[in-house]
């Protein structure tokens, strides 16, 4: 199969979706790789390492006319233009996509396949955790960047010093994000609050860092009570496939401490602040009620080579999949068909059509196969 790897064109994304040791895996089994010109740049991948891995170099066209495109981040208005049918891989969150980009695929026929919905054998996500690794530990970086008097915050550093710790850090959140940013949160030496609905997950936190966590169980009333004095909120709420519900109310932002921080990783699906909307690298911050909040879509993008790097280790296995087997992977892997979004002119994840109100367009995967069949 010919697999193409377009260049990444969001606002200040460098990430690419396949490293050169990927491309050579999918080349060593006999596959075309066409790598658009200068792709990998950004994630210090050069032309000539794509080259001696056996993928060819060419231009945007000729990436996007693979029968398998490998991307990072969703298709941007001006590549849905080259939308015809293929089968595309990368992170979609179509339920916080323009909907725009739905009907795109819809009307292309292309196969949506998003690593963001992709489940293992035991239900996990793991296209979508390295990057949730990555976004987790910037969160508490981001955030006490932002708690810097210079940058308006209110000058409080979530950290210990000389044995005394200082800080509040509430994550909303149990899951790869939030224990990822509370990792890094109770190692600086700051208090560390996780608002969560599995208390076992705080288990393990809490046996690592006996004195600075503390899990609660997630409600509106305990997010009321534990947001008035954090200096730092960190929102990595999931529902999969599905729009993140704000589960921080403007109230409780305003109930903040002038230049508190918030960093909604949830962003990428809607963000769990009620005042939180999409922001970018290059103007991350903005601020509401006196409270700073730090709203990039790909905060990953950030570290591009390692991000790269961590995901194409898990996303080559599922490429090779499909570059070898075709829709026949998605038949035999039923976690693989549940990160198919959209198929041949249908929706086939639910929460994507519920959430647009597109039931109309909505069919299981697994009948639109039968009759393909």
């Amino acid at each position: 199969m010919r697999v193409g790897v377009p260049r990444e064109i969001k606002t200040e994304e460098y990430r690419v979706a396949l490293t050169p040791e990927g491309a050579g895996v999918l080349t060593g089994a006999g596959h075309e790789v066409v790598v658009e010109r200068g792709a990998g740049a950004g994630a210090g991948f050069e032309d000539a390492a794509y080259r001696a891995a056996g993928a060819r170099i060419g231009s945007v066209a000729e990436a996007w006319g693979s029968e398998l495109v490998l991307k990072v981040k969703e298709p941007q208005p001006v590549e849905c233009g080259y939308l015809r049918g293929q089968l595309v891989f990368t992170y979609f969150h179509l339920a916080a996509a323009p909907r725009e980009l739905l009907e795109a695929l819809l009307v292309s026929g292309t196969v949506a396949i998003a690593y963001e919905t992709l489940e293992d054998r035991e239900g996990r996500l793991p296209l979508l955790a390295p990057m949730s690794g990555v976004a987790g530990n910037m969160a508490t970086l981001m955030g006490a960047y932002y708690l810097a008097r210079f940058n308006g915050g209110r000058g409080t550093l979530p950290a210990e010093v000389l044995g005394v710790g200082y800080g509040k850090v509430l994550i909303v959140g149990d899951g790869v994000v939030a224990r990822h940013a509370a990792q890094r949160a109770c190692a600086m030496g700051a208090e560390v609050v996780m608002a969560g609905l599995d208390p076992r997950r705080g288990d393990d936190l809490k046996a690592r860092y006996p004195d600075g966590f503390r899990f609660v169980r997630s409600s509106a009333a305990t997010l009321s009570e534990e947001i008035v004095d954090a200096d730092l909120v960190v929102g990595a709420v999931l529902i999969r496939g599905a729009r993140t519900p704000r589960l921080i109310t403007e109230a409780m932002v305003e109930s903040m401490a002038p230049g508190a921080v918030i960093v909604d990783v949830s962003i990428d699906q809607g963000g769990c602040v009620e005042t939180s909307r999409p922001t970018t690298h290059a103007d991350p911050v903005f601020t509401v009620h006196d409270v700073i909040h730090y709203c990039v879509t790909n905060m990953p993008g950030a570290y591009p080579r390692t991000s790269t790097i961590a995901l194409t280790r898990a996303t080559l296995p599922y490429a090779l999949a499909l570059a070898e087997k075709g829709l026949d992977a998605v038949r035999e892997d039923p976690g693989l068909a549940k990160a198919v979004n959209t198929y041949r002119g249908w929706i086939t994840c639910r929460p994507v059509a519920e959430f647009w109100g597109m039931l109309e367009r909505y069919r299981p995967l697994e009948s639109l196969l039968s009759e393909a069949s």
